[in-house]
């Protein structure tokens, strides 16, 4: 298995079949450097990207420098872009086959032109799944049930652009984000306005995310491979971002996620058993 990995750290493919879902593409290698691999399926028009290489490379070169450059043996982030199908996106990480052992961004869209917002949106959005699941050497994401898709992608979305001189496109998803309601924890939560926004803002912005998931890598149960064994509680949850933050959230998550009976003893039972965890 190693060994197959080390393999897959070299000279991108010039092809790639597709086996994967519902995908059967034969892509092309459109761009690499030793930051990442671009691959086009045929309904991409080439001269619809060439703002891509770019962008990619830089999007992964920075999550590299701040979250830190255990992804894997390949330095790369693979992305696939695909034109009229497979609408959305996916992410893979590099100790799974399903990918052939690599990091990937598979995103759809009808074009990709630059101007359109979700053109470096999507892309992001799945490279931060893999900036969650594949960081420090530990496989999986223990907060996922916490936050669900999208929640940490806003916050890694708004750094991003803001880290890379995006600055219009970081206001636009900033009042987007801002202004944005979920169903849970509970009904009219504001992730973004009354969570991570403020974490980014007061906790030095990525720093304290690459803290939380250094945490999780180093006290967080894991098996023999590296694989989280189970997720986080909300007691939990709260504990490992106050030690990200060196603060003690519980009264913050209290009001930006309610507190319903039973989470101060979880997060009584997870100071107690990760006591390493201090703020």
């Amino acid at each position: 298995m190693e060994a197959e990995r080390e393999r897959r750290a070299d000279s991108p493919p010039e092809t790639w079949q597709e086996h994967w879902f519902d995908h059967r593409q034969l892509l092309r290698l459109y761009y690499s450097d030793s930051h990442c691999a671009i691959y086009l399926d045929p309904g991409v028009r080439r001269r619809q990207v060439r703002w891509l290489p770019p962008y990619i490379s830089q999007v992964w070169q920075y999550s590299k420098a701040a979250y830190g450059d255990g992804f894997g043996p390949d330095p790369r982030i693979y992305s696939i872009h695909h034109a009229g199908r497979y609408g959305g996106g996916h992410a893979g990480y590099y100790v799974s086959p399903v990918h052939d052992y690599h990091n990937v961004s598979d995103c759809g869209l009808d074009t990709w032109r630059e101007g359109d917002p979700l053109a470096p949106e999507l892309p992001a959005h799945e490279i931060g799944h893999t900036v969650e699941s594949a960081n420090n050497g530990a496989h999986g994401s223990p907060a996922y049930e916490i936050w669900g898709d999208s929640k940490w992608a806003e916050f890694y979305i708004y750094d991003l652009y803001t880290a890379l001189g995006m600055d219009g496109a970081a206001r636009r998803v900033h009042r987007r984000f801002t202004g944005n309601r979920d169903d849970f924890p509970r009904p009219g939560t504001r992730w973004f306005r009354d969570w991570f926004y403020p974490l980014w803002r007061d906790c030095g912005q990525a720093a304290v995310m690459a803290r939380f998931f250094a945490l999780l890598a180093g006290y967080f149960p894991r098996d023999r491979d590296g694989t989280y064994t189970r997720r986080m509680n909300w007691g939990e949850y709260v504990h490992f971002t106050s030690g990200a933050a060196a603060a003690d959230l519980s009264g913050q998550a209290a009001r930006a996620f309610g507190w319903p009976p039973g989470r101060a003893a979880q997060l009584e039972r997870a100071r107690g058993q990760f006591p390493g965890i201090t703020y």
